[in-house]
């Protein structure tokens, strides 16, 4: 008899433990890494776990609802998947695998402008459930150029990134001695050869670069095509910039790594539909505060005249409870959807949506309510 993954892999901590064992060193510790001494991305998880929601009983038969409105389109669970740069590089075919479950189970999914699949194949495969992350480029032609293709693929939002003013120094990369494109040696293979589902993965799709940026490159090659990315992409985000894209682009617009009050209000007033409090999983600022901290003064800031979204150290079902509690409209996980892919291969994200959306109904039994926008009123008092 088949062994319920459900059994096996109950929690997300399930899939990470499995994932560390079957993704290589160098690609996990680019998956796993934050920045500095790696305060920023557990005080993520440590700030979540410090949210308690108290539970109303005697309620009796409860069948609590998870279908979410945003932006004109009905989602079946309050939480997507966020973007992840180089997502092939962690599990190979990773971009299509998450396609598939975003239009299967009807949850966005958001596409790198560095993941590793074109815009004009992951958008097609996500069914109408895919967002586009911008890395907003300096050239005003590329610019609009990729944005013209990101429509015609079928993206629906466009996610602009705003906390990578720089690179960060993720001096545990460093250590790993991460590079973009590897640099194929003894200690990479060493490390690839012992994980065999892997290996024979990446023998089949080859090496991960970025094809969605493959085309303003010159005769492009990996090497080249990451030169291009550090010299052409990021790092020139003004408000300014913000107005333009809000000028180009004709669908909902949303605005992400946001955790000043002030910003969130200034982002607004400059047409951004939805704004994402995000402190980038840790991996920007290891001074920066938690991203589920800083949301409820961006909530209140922004007063309900745009959609509040969160990411950051998400690892369960109560988390996403829990910054909904805070006054986040909708909620995004990153890393637990490429352990997903780590520890299962392509069934892995599917039960990533499993595992949270089983544990939210039942957070949401537990504590009396059928509405999500009703965990409000659960949230313990500080």
């Amino acid at each position: 008899m088949a062994t319920d993954p459900m059994d096996r892999f109950p929690r997300i901590a399930d899939l990470e433990k499995r994932a560390r064992w079957r993704i290589p060193s160098f690609a996990w510790e680019y998956l796993d890494s934050g920045t500095g001494a790696e305060q920023a991305r557990d005080r993520n998880l440590r700030a979540l776990a410090d949210v308690t929601l108290t539970p109303r009983l005697l309620k009796g038969p409860l069948e609590p609802s998870t279908e979410t409105e945003l932006f004109g389109v009905r989602y079946s669970a309050p939480f997507g998947i966020a973007p992840v740069g180089l997502t092939g590089l962690i599990w190979p075919g990773a971009d299509a695998a998450l396609a598939a479950t975003a239009a299967q189970r009807r949850i966005p999914y958001v596409l790198s402008t560095v993941a590793t699949e074109k815009p004009e194949v992951a958008g097609p495969n996500a069914k109408g459930m895919g967002w586009f992350q911008l890395y907003p480029p300096r050239d005003e032609a590329i610019r609009d150029h990729l944005l013209d293709r990101v429509a015609g693929a079928g993206f629906t939002t466009l996610v602009v990134t705003a906390d990578v003013p720089a690179p960060s120094r993720r001096e545990r990369q460093r250590k790993a001695r991460i590079r973009v494109p590897p640099v194929i040696g003894p200690t990479l293979i060493a490390q690839s050869i012992t994980r065999p589902a892997w290996a024979l993965g990446t023998a089949r799709h080859g090496m991960p670069g970025f094809p969605g940026l493959e085309e303003y490159v010159d005769r492009a090659t990996l090497a080249k095509t990451a030169g291009f990315v550090g010299a052409h992409l990021g790092g020139t985000l003004s408000w300014d910039y913000l107005a333009a894209l809000r000028e180009r682009w004709a669908g909902p617009l949303v605005v992400k790594g946001l955790l000043d009050p002030d910003d969130a209000a200034r982002a607004v007033d400059h047409g951004a539909d939805g704004l994402v409090v995000s402190n980038h999983g840790g991996r920007q600022l290891d001074g920066a505060p938690a991203s589920i901290e800083a949301l409820p003064g961006v909530v209140d800031r922004v007063g309900g005249r745009t959609a509040v979204l969160f990411d950051s150290g998400v690892r369960s079902g109560l988390d996403v409870a829990r910054a909904i509690a805070l006054g986040a409209d909708f909620v995004f996980a990153g890393r637990a959807f490429m352990f997903g892919l780590g520890a299962l291969g392509e069934a892995g994200p599917d039960h990533v949506v499993d595992i949270l959306h089983a544990d939210l109904v039942n957070v949401m039994t537990q504590t009396g309510v059928t509405e999500l926008s009703a965990l409000r009123d659960r949230l313990t008092p500080s």
